[in-house]
């Protein structure tokens, strides 16, 4: 690997490489070399070159974590052979962590920094693995037999996970406890080529929402960014993992999933792909529906994301290196389409929303009342358990919405209460200013055989003797200073009024805020929860 071109450069193994047991049968065999955006170098720790995990991260998670605050999408996904390093990539250890525990990190150091109460942050997480073509949640407890997850796709938001534990977190160790937590649930076992061999294809996802309150304006800025890391299953070949059983059948289905994630990039970076009327065409033969996994990433593969791909190499086969370095040097050709998703809400906007999703969910409740009474009614039972989906769905979102508001408001209410104490600094200041006036001290001279002389002494008080020579003019500026002062105090008081009128204004617009939060909760939370609940 050439750490300027950013090269790497596939050599021919020799008779002694181990490498060369599986190509006896090839009749050509030539170096290969391939380009790409970053190559890092870490067989050998001796080496000035060696790319340690700090390396990876500064390189390529960093500056996609700065994409996440901008309001894009993001997604960095592992792959390569069973034993090349991709869950030491993404996961590391103790020593040495990889892309998703710096990545946690650095996300809530980031929002730390942030001192300013108009703007606030809602993270939330979600870990599932694709196992055998089925879901599972890793941030629930194992069960017995397992429970798998169902997809949907909806018209707006694409192929989603139904029941999928959506998280909130608020801090580095709660993110981090959840990754730990879904780390440990993932399914592993041991190959001849990997004693701890991922037999799943895992997904760490990180929502993060930023929202900007204008308090002038009292309008709302969302910026909305989705944070993919994935750690994908190693190809293997049955011969070399001397799988059976169970693990023959788990291999078959992760080359199955590897297989179609090839085929949808080999589609994507077809050049026809992106011509003006083709691309509607090439969208129906991408193969995404072909297995879960591309299913499932169907947007950070072709669509709405800026996304990378980690190729992992090792030195142990010729032929799966070189198939992973084809692989890597054609998924380069993709071109996404990112786009920063920010909306701008107003304060009737909100109110109106909200409103509305309360109506849906009184209709829903509504359906859901009449077809009750009609079960027996042929399809009634498969319509009412749609519905009731579609309900929790609802109210799933009413729930996230009113949580946002009620950050945008607790963020509010805490820029008022700073405002207002500043006000009231200030006020204090002035009043005490207009009780204790300060005499301003006259900077008239007089020059007396050389030497300016102050109208005021400093040390004897009033010097009756210099006042002899005080004319009509400095009389008569004197006079206009006192003036000044007469009129500077009528500023003060009427800018005291102004302020402790604007302070009482603050403390009324507070009040009603608060009261406004209590309501609304009480108004469209409490019912629901209530519902829920029975």
């Amino acid at each position: 690997m050439d750490p300027v071109s950013q090269a790497t450069k596939l050599l021919v193994p020799n008779d002694t490489d181990p490498a060369n047991s599986r190509l006896k049968m090839r009749k050509v065999m030539e170096e290969k070399q391939f380009t790409f955006d970053n190559s890092f170098w870490s067989h050998d720790k001796a080496d000035e070159h060696y790319a340690h995990q700090e390396d990876v991260y500064n390189s390529l998670g960093e500056e996609f974590l700065d994409h996440n605050f901008e309001g894009y999408h993001t997604c960095i996904f592992a792959y390569g052979q069973t034993g090349s390093g991709k869950s030491y990539t993404m996961m590391g250890n103790q020593e040495q962590p990889g892309l998703i525990p710096r990545t946690c990190q650095d996300l809530f150091q980031r929002i730390e920094a942030v001192d300013e109460p108009n703007i606030t942050y809602n993270v939330r997480v979600s870990y599932f693995e694709v196992y055998n073509e089925h879901v599972r949640d890793l941030l629930v407890p194992r069960q017995d037999p397992p429970h798998y997850l169902k997809i949907r796709e909806s018209p707006t938001e694409g192929p989603y996970i139904k029941d999928l534990t959506d998280a909130p977190v608020k801090s580095i160790s709660e993110i981090m406890r959840y990754m730990k937590m879904g780390d440990l649930s993932r399914t592993t076992a041991s190959t001849k080529m990997n004693d701890t061999s991922s037999r799943s294809h895992s997904v760490f996802t990180i929502m993060l929402k930023q929202i900007h309150h204008d308090m002038d304006t009292d309008e709302t800025t969302e910026r909305t960014a989705r944070i993919r890391l994935v750690d994908l299953a190693g190809s293997e070949r049955a011969k070399a993992t001397e799988a059976t059983g169970t693990r023959l059948r788990e291999g078959s289905n992760i080359n199955k999933s590897l297989t179609t994630l090839g085929r949808v990039i080999a589609a994507l970076a077809d050049p026809k792909s992106s011509r003006n009327g083709a691309s509607k065409r090439n969208k129906d033969v991408v193969p995404y529906r072909d297995s879960i996994l591309t299913w499932l990433l169907k947007d950070s593969l072709g669509g709405n994301s800026k996304t990378a791909m980690i190729a992992c190499i090792a030195p142990a086969d010729y032929d799966e290196t070189l198939s992973t370095l084809r692989y890597a040097d054609q998924a380069k050709r993709i071109r996404t389409r990112a786009k920063v998703n920010q909306d701008h809400v107003s304060a009737a906007e909100r109110e109106a929303e909200i409103a509305n999703m309360a109506e849906q969910i009184r209709m829903l409740e509504h359906q859901l009342s009449m077809t009750e009474t009609r079960k027996k009614d042929v399809g009634a039972e498969k319509l009412a358990e749609e519905r009731v989906e579609e309900y929790q769905n609802q109210v799933g979102k009413l729930q996230r919405l009113m949580e946002e508001r009620s950050m945008v408001a607790d963020g509010k209410i805490k820029t008022l209460q700073t405002e207002n104490e500043a006000l009231r600094l200030h006020l204090k200041l002035a009043l005490d200013t207009l009780k204790n006036p300060i005499p301003e001290v006259p900077s008239v001279r007089r020059s007396i055989s050389g030497e300016d002389i102050p109208l005021f002494s400093t040390d004897r008080g009033l010097d009756k003797e210099n006042m002899e020579f005080v004319d009509e003019g400095q009389e008569g500026h004197a006079e206009h200073v006192y003036e000044d002062e007469d009129e500077g105090d009528d500023d003060h008081h009427e800018k005291a009024t102004e302020m402790q009128d604007h302070m009482q204004d603050l403390l009324k617009d507070l009040g009603m805020f608060r009261r406004k939060i209590v309501d609304d909760k009480s108004r469209f939370l409490s019912p629901l929860m209530e519902r829920i609940n029975r």
